[in-house]
């Protein structure tokens, strides 16, 4: 059974929700570190309302954080442990983003989800396996967590934009290019940005390019004056 998630939110600044954004942060953060990127893109995305709930689950490695799932090579767990703190997660995001497009009365093609590290992790997993594709999803400095098998759980196929920082630390570059070509190669309509000398982290670049993508997806039309 799905575990009820905690959230931040900032409303649509119109004050009118025609669509929604979902941030899905990283291992040992919580939800408000990513709801800061609302700051920036709200004035873009006027009608666009933003969430961004906490992992389920304290952080091993991290007492004032949260996690999806353990981490052995971090916090010592054992696969076993990741494999099911991930699995349970994902029933988690499934619910919540059920709740979320009901609560704004939306529908998926009006949803976009952004994800960071281990939430890019997640919603890489989870988005593809629902029953109705969502817009888009932005996926920040993530992998695949199961690039032998990802093909054979796919229900549905959304548009994907994948970035990554070339001089990221924890999640290395070379996944950017994995998670690309099995997406490509299962169907999957794939966009990629390249952070160059980035980390692991979001660079105003590759803000930028989500801002784009977003935009697209839901039908916003950006001023580029």
């Amino acid at each position: 059974m799905a575990r009820e998630l905690q959230f931040k939110k900032r409303e649509a600044a119109s004050g009118t929700t025609t669509s929604v954004v979902v941030f899905l942060h990283g291992y040992g953060a919580d939800g408000a570190d990513l709801l800061g990127l609302a700051e920036p893109l709200a004035p873009h995305l006027p009608d666009t309302t933003f969430y961004a709930p906490d992992a389920p689950e304290k952080c091993a490695g991290n007492p004032f954080g949260f996690q999806w799932f353990p981490i052995p090579w971090l916090d010592g767990s054992s696969q076993e442990a990741a494999e099911a703190g991930a699995a349970a997660a994902q029933e988690d995001i499934d619910a919540f983003l059920d709740i979320v497009m009901q609560a704004e009365e939306i529908g998926p093609e009006q949803l976009v989800v952004v994800g960071f590290s281990q939430g890019t992790m997640m919603s890489l997993q989870t988005l593809p396996q629902r029953d109705a594709p969502i817009a888009g999803l932005v996926a920040f400095s993530g992998r695949l967590l199961d690039p032998e098998h990802f093909a054979e759980h796919v229900k549905v196929r959304l548009p994907v934009l994948l970035i990554h920082g070339t001089a990221d630390e924890m999640v290395p570059f070379n996944h950017f290019h994995e998670a690309g070509a099995i997406l490509q190669d299962a169907g999957f309509t794939v966009y990629g940005h390249v952070q160059e000398g980035t980390g692991h982290g979001i660079a105003p670049d590759g803000l930028g390019a989500a801002l784009s993508f977003m935009a697209e997806r839901l039908g916003v039309p950006l001023d580029r004056g």
